[in-house]
């Protein structure tokens, strides 16, 4: 019988669409080719005829989207001959960057906000041998700091200003133009550094553009890293919605939050680093942003878990909220293609998940009768 060839990460399946070179080494953890799963069960009890599908960006090696851009990022800060990578981070960047450093066998420094940062993302930074700089101050001044450091010492960011991010993670559109046949009608992210709704729509761009010619939207970000191929994929694009936690944002505010405050840690960000960009995005799509209470997050997260059986990390569940309620509202009419990103695991922060959980755990004595009687009493 016939073998798929075996995949080998996201630079290996889309080299001709990024800036690597034939001698490049690469350093990868098998990340991308994540699944695209169409709902069923939520559609069905809002009553509405619409096709959801989300992009389980937590089946990444680390649990989350940013190895996408990891992947770039490392393997060329390694191609550059840097012997090391910093960041700053809510807890996904900063486990991301870890992994991908081990990989490489160079060092990740990883600065961290005090108590702000859930134990899985933590855990994963510490055994991955990162050196954990933990600050009392927030994200966006370890954003700060790590742009001022690295002018004075021998390191690579690897934020999402680190260009090579965002040609890392433009493959997620890949992905869901091949599944899907087109570009979806919406497609819908969590808000947080904004850096993966520019990613998307670049992906996008470059996908739609016609034989050739780059000279589209894509441009406006790439500022000549990518190594486009050329070769439209196909006709449309995506109207692209951002949703932000209501503590947390900057793009419904029309400015920068000093303070942001939110259970979705993945997206507590006041100082988005691709704000610019974001707002471009919103402008050439046609699309918007819009918030979403933690009440909201968290119920959607729920939803996902016991409808789906899909669980992302809270922050991931924003998309999702703020689709259900422009979808229930009419801003997504009926008929409408949507494609959700879930950004992260929902073992990223099992506290969370656990404390929404309520008596989900039913003591009983080892006997038969308590046992039978607790099974039946819980049938659906």
């Amino acid at each position: 019988m016939p073998f798929r060839p075996r995949y080998t990460g996201l630079i290996d399946k889309y080299r001709d669409r990024l800036p690597i070179h034939d001698d490049t080494r690469i350093i990868s953890l098998g990340e991308g080719n994540t699944p695209l799963i169409r709902l069923s069960n939520i559609p069905r009890a809002i009553g509405k005829e619409v096709d959801i599908y989300v992009k389980y960006e937590g089946l990444n090696p680390t649990g989350s989207f940013k190895d996408r851009g990891m992947t770039m990022a490392v393997t060329k800060a390694v191609e550059e001959g840097s012997r090391a990578v910093i960041c700053a981070s809510t807890g996904n960047t900063s486990a991301s960057a870890a992994a991908y450093a081990a990989r490489a066998g160079i060092t990740a420094f990883v600065l961290i906000p005090e108590g702000k940062i859930a134990l899985g993302k933590l855990a994963q930074a510490m055994i991955h041998g990162a050196v954990i700089l933990q600050i009392r101050g927030n994200f966006d001044q370890g954003m700060q700091l790590v742009k001022e450091v690295a002018e004075e010492a021998p390191v690579t960011i690897v934020n999402s200003i680190n260009p090579y991010r965002l040609q890392g993670q433009k493959t997620a559109a890949f992905e869901i133009v091949e599944e899907l046949g087109r570009a979806p009608d919406y497609h819908c992210l969590p808000v947080g550094n904004a850096g993966n709704i520019t990613a998307h729509w670049i992906g996008y761009c470059e996908y739609s553009s016609a034989s050739g010619d780059h000279v589209t939207a894509a441009c406006t970000f790439c500022k000549g890293h990518c190594m486009y191929a050329g070769g439209a994929v196909v006709g449309n694009r995506p109207k692209m919605l951002g949703y932000q936690a209501a503590g947390s944002a900057p793009f419904m505010r029309g400015k920068m939050v000093d303070n942001p405050d939110t259970v979705a840690t993945a997206i507590r960000i006041g100082h988005p680093q691709s704000w610019d960009y974001a707002w471009t995005v919103k402008e050439e799509s046609g699309g918007w942003f819009d918030e979403c209470t933690d009440a909201e997050i968290l119920a959607a997260q729920r939803l996902l878990t016991e409808k789906e059986g899909i669980f992302c990390e809270p922050a991931s569940a924003a998309s999702v909220a703020g689709v259900l309620r422009d979808i229930a509202n009419g801003k997504i009419p009926e008929g409408s293609s949507i494609v959700c990103t879930l950004t992260g695991h929902g073992l990223k922060d099992p506290d969370t998940a656990i404390g929404q959980c309520g008596e989900a755990i039913v003591s009983i004595d080892a006997a038969l009768e308590p046992v039978r009687d607790a099974i039946l009493g819980n049938l659906r």
